[in-house]
């Protein structure tokens, strides 16, 4: 698959849009904003050069990257296309209504392809006249430099195009698994504790954002803690991802999303982006410290590992995906510092049951319920 289309400009489709070029694939961008393709392609030569100036690439590997990229000014650019990859805004309805009309354009052949990390790949494709062509290529931002991508076949992919989309991705220098298509696939199901319980601690005034963050990083070596990543990824977009999942699985109280959370997404404390989320990022403005507490840290430690530990042992319980593409897909996807099976077993899976046990008694609540799988191991 030389001849490759993405739709959207925005920071992940002009990543992708960079890997498929530095691998040798003639890439076309297509963007329903128009002054998004020349923004962001204009950026991308930004980070080309910053890339040749610390040796990193060469100046005509700059030169190919670029002369690999053209620019779409509407879908019927794609006709010549053998791979599409849509990278828009998480609306089943827009993702939709994009991939009925390029279905009018592309070779019988093309395979359509999206970046969801969160929307079914099944109901996304069902609308096709070819849903066998169709299959989830889920990127980590930045797609450039994280090594993990997501293979997701629905219920009506044909059998063998995830081994073919794995290859590629792998051509391309990327680490893929191959996932179930279920809410969330990999990463973004099994994370989802690592926020939703760092949001919780903090309101019920058990400790501060700073707090959880310390403790993730001093006794897990996370290298950023829950609040930091939230602020990074955006909260709002974090928010939008817990709410998708939590809706999917048919509002299973584990992952309710947090009030905190809706009530930053709605002032627009969205992170870095906006210069304030759970931290203030403005020129100036200095971070709060930690007040350390072993004791507590501890407790935070337990509760947060506890729960992602868990979220592992029942994806590999329902078979979302391999023990090995579980542990690289968190390692990988999120740079968790070990693979959480493994990690489970270094506690001790013991201990990580009768902890999610005292939280089930103290709260009297099913998100803490345990994977059946996690007390035979």
């Amino acid at each position: 698959m030389k001849y490759v289309g993405i739709i959207g400009a925005g920071t992940m489709g002009i990543g992708i849009a960079q890997v498929a070029a530095t691998n040798g694939c003639k890439v076309w961008v297509y963007d329903a904003n128009a002054k998004q393709v020349e923004t962001a392609t204009v950026g991308l030569e930004k980070n080309l050069t910053k890339l040749v100036d610390k040796q990193k690439i060469s100046a005509e590997k700059m030169t190919e990257i670029l002369a690999n990229i053209s620019i779409a000014t509407e879908l019927k650019d794609f006709k010549d296309c053998e791979l599409i990859i849509e990278a828009i805004i998480e609306n089943k309805e827009i993702k939709t209504k994009v991939f009925t009309e390029l279905e009018n354009y592309v070779s019988e052949s093309c395979v359509l392809s999206s970046n969801t990390s969160s929307i079914s790949i099944t109901s996304l494709g069902a609308e096709l006249k070819k849903p066998e062509r169709f299959i989830g290529i889920h990127f980590f931002n930045p797609a450039p430099l994280m090594p993990l991508v997501e293979v997701i076949p629905s219920l009506l992919t044909e059998k063998t195009l995830a081994e073919k989309i794995y290859n590629l991705m792998k051509e391309w220098g990327k680490t893929p698994v191959i996932a179930k298509d279920i809410p969330g696939f990999i990463v973004n199901r099994i994370a989802r504790p690592y926020y939703g319980e760092g949001l919780r601690i903090v309101e019920e005034n058990i400790a501060t954002p700073e707090q959880v963050d310390d403790a993730m990083k001093t006794l897990g070596n996370f290298k950023m803690g829950p609040f930091e990543l939230m602020d990074l990824i955006g909260v709002d977009v974090n928010f939008a991802v817990t709410t998708t999942v939590y809706k999917d699985y048919f509002y299973d109280p584990k992952y309710k999303p947090s009030l905190l959370q809706q009530r930053m997404s709605e002032a627009k404390l969205h992170g870095r982006k906006t210069g304030k989320g759970f931290y203030d990022y403005s020129e100036g403005a200095e971070k709060p410290v930690a007040r350390k507490d072993e004791a507590l840290y501890q407790q935070i430690f337990l509760r947060i590992i506890s729960m992602l530990i868990n979220e592992a042992v029942e994806a590999k319980r329902l078979g979302v995906a391999n023990d090995e593409d579980i542990e690289l897909a968190m390692q990988k996807g999120v740079n968790y510092p070990k693979g959480l099976l493994s990690w489970g077993k270094e506690i001790g899976y013991a201990k990580i049951s009768e902890t999610l046990q005292n939280l089930y008694e103290e709260y009297q609540e099913e998100r803490y319920r345990q994977s059946p799988l996690l007390r035979k191991m």
